[in-house]
């Protein structure tokens, strides 16, 4: 184990409590550097990370930290014994702790080893904007008059990759200082250097802002060559390390093939198992993932073809087959065949849209990126493209998808591919787990470009970023303005087609975002009992609502079909009040959550204590005197069944109903819990709550019953016709019996007890049991009677009940 020194300690305590600006990766270019040490103040530095495991006795690497990100201070590298082999090499040592450094590279802030393709190239990106920034003052710079752009060459066969840049380069102390050190960030110098000088007034947008980019090659290679030439300088300096090396070495580039008129050129040797990074399709189809947007033109080294027509030769024996005469001019016989060759391709052709002006981007452009982006065939719904300025800058595109490509039902699972984070036009990421968006709202797609958050952005500094906070509550208002401004269209098939696939996702975000309830609430769609089917808003519902009503009333079922035709909503209906129906299960739960909308509080109408505003108190006195005692009747026969029997304010045409405690769960609740598949059901005793038995005093069935009770309070026929009214109950206000086949029994036996002799005649029925217990003691002789036409069973019925009626 290495001992840090009291110097790197010093260090350490130092960055942890300073926030000085990041280190900038590197690239080919970006290893270019204009300046040695903090004396120019027109340079900028690019840092670089050398690779290796520690070995005992070695000196190595110094680590230092800055916001969860490798940082450092410059420490200085001094020159070794040169090389006996090559006199022209100088070797030096790392002055700083690399033993542990390099494995928390190689495991911790980098998730995947094919990021070390975007390091390179931003670090190069880097180096040519610097170029282009000191060449407004300094015009000497371009003289080469090379073109600024970044090429990738690949050596599939040998596992060889040469990123080559004509930004700035770097001088040979740059190298030292540059490459030397870990976390020497030279384009925080840079920026703060722009900073100090008031008069320059180009733009200084650079990528980099940390000091570890370069040092990503090292996950995939074992060895690397920088080869630089700064514009200030004759020579051409050979920066060489390797992953297992603790020192490195910088020599002249003396060979005049591999000189170069300006910038740098990195060449990776890649490690046995990561060749596979040198396939040229490959580095293609990462520059495109992760830099497509970088500013600079990107070529790589691609192979291509063309077709032609080439002569074939005849064979003799198949001419003379033809019988072709030999004065005759022959026609000369050609294939197509395809010629392959190589040549450097554009790679990023895309300019990023959400940098230009939205005025000047037209909706065909918008949704042409928005296919193109997120391979969808279907225009977006609604698309917003903003600019977010002051503690947080940031750039994005976000879009209403048409539809749901997860799925109607997948609502729970917040892991989507949907928002692509950038850092300065870099793709980042876009797998997040609700650090942009919270999971109800996991359906919105778009880009972020962000221009305060590191490039090397893990999962824990999304997590803990205040930055990344401050963008979350934006990216969500945003999105909730986009989804207003689809309700208030006057095409209103958009937004039936958007609650179509995300109503659900919006009824969630109730139960899970307290904070935007006020955003949600307007966005929400019901049907009522006077909207014929349709979809209303709560503020249609606010608007139709009567002069004396206080609440907003809504009743939970399974079906719509249900929801019309419970007891709970006779009474309601006859003063014309409007009901909302809640028929999918999350509804309840979502409404619950609400509470409220606009001082109207939300009264589920089949709960216990329901106030219509229709309270007669001289009526209700009178009730209590004539049915008190019924009630009580009714209460001790069915016990504990039910909390209390009550005289009912609700019901016009049912006998009675069963209403829930005005604390427990509703009778639609409690059977949405008995469906759950891990569910409890020893809990549900104790969360099912009071129910309360209302019974409707103008019903006969009622008058017949307090008759009863005033005349033979024991008769069974009474008690039995208690229980079945409870039965019945139970299932008409959306319970489930606890016996059915009990409650079939009774309705067999009721229905025995109506129809018997309404087809037969008396004796026939009284006869049946006889002969039945005494077969064969007496032949009858029996009377032929024609049969009748049977009638139709409904006319029949009708014609029954018809009669019953007369």
């Amino acid at each position: 184990m290495h001992r840090l020194s009291r110097r790197s300690i010093a260090i350490l305590r130092t960055t942890g409590a300073t926030r000085r600006a990041a280190a900038a990766p590197i690239t080919s270019a970006s290893l270019y550097n204009d300046s040695v040490g903090d004396k120019d103040a027109n340079l900028r530095w690019y840092s670089v990370l050398a690779t290796g495991k520690s070995v005992a006795g070695r000196s190595s690497m110094q680590l230092n930290l800055r916001n969860g990100l490798l940082l450092g201070n410059r420490c200085e590298s001094t020159a070794a014994a040169s090389d006996a082999s090559d006199p022209t090499a100088e070797k030096f040592e790392y002055q700083a702790e690399v033993s542990r450094l390099m494995d928390l590279i190689v495991h911790s802030l980098y998730s995947n080893k094919e990021v070390f393709l975007r390091e390179l190239i931003s670090n190069a990106s880097d180096a040519l904007d610097k170029l282009r920034f000191l060449s407004v003052t300094e015009p000497q710079l371009l003289k080469d008059a090379l073109d600024l752009d970044i090429r990738i060459h690949t050596d599939q066969d040998n596992g060889i990759i040469h990123i080559t840049d004509s930004g700035i380069g770097m001088s040979r102390q740059e190298l030292v200082d540059c490459l030397g050190t870990i976390a020497q960030s030279g384009t925080a110098k840079f920026l703060k250097a722009v900073k100090e000088s008031k008069d320059s007034g180009a733009d200084s947008n650079l990528i980099g802002q940390f000091g570890v980019g370069f040092y990503s090659a090292f996950l995939v290679s074992d060895k690397v060559i920088v080869s630089t030439k700064s514009p200030k300088s004759d020579k051409q300096y050979v920066w060489e390390g390797e992953a297992d090396a603790s020192s490195y070495t910088i020599r002249e580039e003396t060979d005049p093939e591999k000189l170069i008129p300006r910038g740098t050129r990195i060449t990776l040797y890649l490690k046995r198992d990561d060749k596979g990074f040198a396939h040229p399709e490959r580095v293609q189809k990462l520059v495109k993932n992760y830099s497509q947007f970088v500013s600079f033109p990107i070529y790589t080294w691609q192979e291509k073809g063309y077709t032609k027509e080439v002569e074939v030769d005849e064979d003799p024996t198949e001419a003379k087959k033809d019988g072709q005469d030999e004065n005759a001019e022959k026609k000369k016989k050609t294939k197509t065949v395809v010629e392959r060759y190589w040549d450097w391709e554009l790679t990023n052709e895309t300019q990023p849209i959400w940098l230009r002006n939205p005025k000047e981007v037209s909706t065909e452009e918008y949704n042409e990126f928005y296919k193109k982006a997120f391979n969808e065939y279907l225009d977006p719904l609604a698309s917003s493209h903003f600019t977010t300025e002051g503690e947080v800058e940031f750039r994005s595109i976000l879009y209403v998808p048409a539809m749901d490509s997860m799925g109607k039902g997948d609502i729970v699972n917040p892991k989507t591919k949907n928002i692509r984070l950038y850092v300065k036009r870099v793709f980042i990421s876009d797998d997040f787990d609700g650090e942009l968006f919270p999971r109800y709202l996991s359906f919105i797609k778009g880009v972020v470009d962000s221009h305060d958050l590191p490039l090397n952005v893990s999962r824990e500094i999304l997590q803990e970023s205040r930055i990344v906070r401050i963008m979350r509550k934006r990216l969500v208002r945003k999105a909730f303005d986009m989804i207003l401004g689809i309700s208030l269209s006057e095409n209103r098939e958009d937004y039936e087609k958007f609650w179509e696939n995300f109503g659900k996702h919006l009824k969630l975000g109730c139960i899970e975002d307290r904070e935007n309830h006020k955003r949600l609430a307007p966005l929400l769609r019901f049907i009522s009992s006077q909207s014929d089917n349709e979809m209303i808003s709560l503020d249609e519902y606010v608007e139709n609502m009567k002069p004396e009503q206080k609440d907003i009333y809504y009743i939970a079922s399974d079906s719509v079909t249900s929801a019309k035709n419970t007891p709970f909503l006779e009474k309601l209906l006859e003063k014309d009040l409007e009901v909302l129906f809640l028929v999918d299960p999350i509804d309840e739960v979502a409404i619950t959550n609400l509470k409220s909308y606009k001082e109207k509080n939300f009264v589920d109408i089949s709960k216990e204590d329901l106030d219509i505003g229709d309270k007669n108190e001289e009526k209700e006195k009178e009730m209590k005197q004539e049915f008190g005692q019924t009630c009580d009747w009714i209460k001790k026969r069915l016990g504990d069944k039910v909390a209390s029997v009550q005289i009912s304010n609700r019901l016009s045409t049912s006998p009675c109903v069963l209403a829930s405690g005005k604390f427990g769960w509703s009778a639609n609740m409690e059977r949405l819990m008995k469906a759950q598949t891990v569910g409890d059901t020893s809990s549900l005793e104790f969360m099912r709550g009071r129910r309360v038995f209302e019974i409707n005093p103008e019903h006969p069935i009622i008058k017949n019953l307090n008759a009863a009770y005033k005349s033979s309070p024991d008769s069974e026929e009474a008690l039995r016709a208690i229980d079945l009214l409870y039965d019945t109950a139970l299932m008409s206000s959306g319970f489930t019996p606890e016996n059915p086949a009990q409650l079939g029994g009774k309705i067999y036996e009721m229905m025995g007890m109506a129809l018997s002799g309404k087809w037969t005649s008396p004796d026939a029925w009284n006869q049946a049991p006889h002969a039945a217990a005494a077969p064969n003691t007496q032949t009858l002789e029996a009377e032929v009677v024609e049969p009748e036409p049977e009638p139709e069973p409904v006319a029949e019925f009708n014609r029954y009940t018809g009669s019953e009626q007369r």
